[in-house]
């Protein structure tokens, strides 16, 4: 008779930091190390119960006083798009999307750089490098793509061959009920395009035409402005105490018709 148990993950608390979102506050994160053979299975398991992941790691908000990160989901099924994602949509019909293996190029490394010295210049992520950022994309053991997003060249048609200017890049696990948006940044000086916006509507058709039923967001955090985006996205469903519950959004935030 076999009586070896199979490993549990160890987790581990971080000590406290001050709060990237909400002034005044202290962070704290409890996190477990994605590797081994049951990778993948933990990423989903942990990823439904409220972790994300930042390559091998899977950690979730632990701070002492404060609840106010709350991990969100998209059911694309019942999703539609609000008249102003339509626009949207209309305005990037020249983008084309591609889905490729963790890779990194110095194309995307150009690119992440313009995003972070425009929007992040002094974030936590603000002097990586080229290394940093492979190992960003590499250092993953599960399921993870990267899908590039470029303006179509005229008259290529079909042919995959013809590579487009590289306008944005997301990182997303494929886990067994949907997509996780890990990472995402675009070309900063683009703004009209709302390419952050058109990044997670594709995420939904992705999502959508894989027959699963979740895109998960990550965080947003009552109180943060730079967060409030992420409610936009309805229906939606916030992990409470109680489990995923559908969220209600305030009236002014629905204000908008489909």
């Amino acid at each position: 008779m076999n009586t070896q148990t199979t490993p549990s993950p160890q987790f581990y608390l971080t000590a406290p930091a001050t709060c990237p979102y909400l002034p005044g506050e202290l962070e704290r994160k409890v996190f477990t190390h994605l590797v081994g053979p049951r990778a993948a299975e933990m990423n989903d398991l942990l990823t439904q119960g409220g972790f994300r992941r930042s390559q091998n790691i899977a950690y979730r908000p632990a701070c002492e006083t404060c609840r106010a990160c709350v991990s969100v989901r998209i059911l694309t099924e019942h999703f539609l798009p609000t008249r102003s994602m339509r626009r949207v949509l209309s305005a990037n019909s020249d983008i084309v999307s591609s889905i490729h293996t963790t890779e990194p190029s110095t194309e995307q490394f150009a690119l992440f750089r313009r995003y972070l010295d425009s929007r992040h210049h002094d974030g936590g992520m603000s002097d990586m490098s080229a290394l940093d950022y492979a190992v960003m994309v590499e250092d993953t053991h599960v399921n993870t793509r990267v899908i590039e997003y470029r303006l179509r060249v005229p008259g290529s048609g079909i042919d995959s061959s013809k590579r487009g200017e590289l306008l944005a890049v997301a990182l997303s696990d494929v886990m067994s009920d949907g997509l996780s948006m890990v990472y995402s940044f675009f070309n900063p000086e683009m703004e009209r395009r709302s390419l952050g916006t058109f990044m997670i509507l594709d995420h939904i058709t992705r999502t959508r035409n894989l027959g699963l039923p979740h895109v998960y967001l990550g965080y947003w955090v009552n109180g943060s402005q730079k967060m409030g985006y992420k409610t936009r996205y309805q229906p939606q469903e916030h992990l409470t105490p109680r489990g995923w519950e559908i969220y209600e959004p305030p009236q002014d935030d629905a204000a908008e018709t489909p």
